[in-house]
């Protein structure tokens, strides 16, 4: 059972991101990956000896998954590509499925088969113009599931659920899900937990990215709530830590027990005031935690 005691947060890396998002941890290399989305790089941070780096992208890349057979899978505005994350090459697997001027690829996460799942976001926010996609070998499939910001992709531990949000909406979504045919029935999807969409009156924030504990918990960063959310597989807030950071975009269960919370977050398009009442804003966080994650699979080619 997770405690609800308030952990102890720092920062990472203290080098702010303009909008830090989906952080992977590679259990081998004891490092863990994220990208920063209009800073169009990818990072990694080896916690250990404290060693950094960067790789510069074409495009803005808005999800990354390890590769079974080394690297890194991006998924770029452009479209897809793999990254040596030795040499720094690059090398498209597959061209973006929509209009580029008004979409690019958002939150996305593989299964436990090595698909990835990655979603879209429609950046005129003015209709539900975004999709999720399944990519197997290289090839992309539309699950048609419109939304307008896809976002919090995760599985449950018997692989057997899929959750995903949509923050637009500020809704975060339940669908049955076969891991052998790797099929989302989206005829059964249901409402994890709603939140307010009142700013004015008891705003705590819009679903972003999101993981899954060993107990079948879903994880969920709270943008401009500054708070992590616990929840139960039925939508019960089980436990709520408040952040150092009004943005919240991800996380991600890292360290040697997969007990560390590492946790993205933005301060690109923040105000002064916002900027200098939370001065981690942008820098990747890390805390511990009492419930284990769940390892991250990697793609298969």
């Amino acid at each position: 059972m997770s405690s609800n005691k308030q952990p102890s947060i720092r920062a990472a890396l203290d080098l702010p991101m303009q909008l830090g998002e989906c952080p992977i941890w590679h259990a081998a290399e004891a490092t863990i990956y994220w990208v920063d989305i209009p800073g169009k790089a990818v990072h990694s941070l080896t916690p250990a000896s404290g060693a950094h780096r960067s790789w510069p992208m074409p495009s803005e890349p808005g999800a990354i998954a390890f590769c079974e057979s080394g690297g890194l899978l991006v998924a770029l505005r452009g479209g897809l590509s793999l990254l040596d994350t030795g040499n720094g090459r690059l090398m498209p697997l597959a061209d973006a499925p929509y209009d580029t001027g008004k979409q690019r690829f958002n939150d996305g996460r593989c299964d436990a088969a090595g698909r990835l799942w990655v979603g879209t976001i429609h950046e005129p926010r003015d209709r539900p113009g975004a999709t999720l996609y399944r990519v197997e070998h290289g090839a992309l499939h539309d699950v048609e599931l419109p939304a307008t910001v896809s976002n919090g992709l995760a599985f449950s531990p018997d692989n057997r659920t899929i959750y995903r949000s949509d923050t637009t909406s500020h809704t975060i979504f339940a669908y049955d899900f076969d891991l052998g045919s790797g099929k989302l029935n989206a005829a059964s999807g249901r409402v994890l937990r709603s939140f307010s969409t009142d700013r004015n009156n008891n705003y705590g924030g819009r679903p972003d990215g999101a993981a899954v504990d060993v107990e079948g918990a879903y994880w969920c960063a709270m943008m401009e709530g500054g708070r992590l959310l616990r929840l139960s597989p039925t939508g019960e807030i089980l436990r709520e830590i408040t952040l150092p950071a009004r943005c919240p975009t991800m996380l991600a269960f890292g360290g040697p027990e997969l007990r560390t919370l590492y946790v993205t977050t933005a301060s690109a398009n923040r105000s002064a005031e916002e900027l200098k009442q939370y001065p981690l804003s942008g820098c990747l966080l890390t805390l511990e935690v009492d419930v284990a994650g769940l390892p991250e699979p990697a793609y298969k080619l």
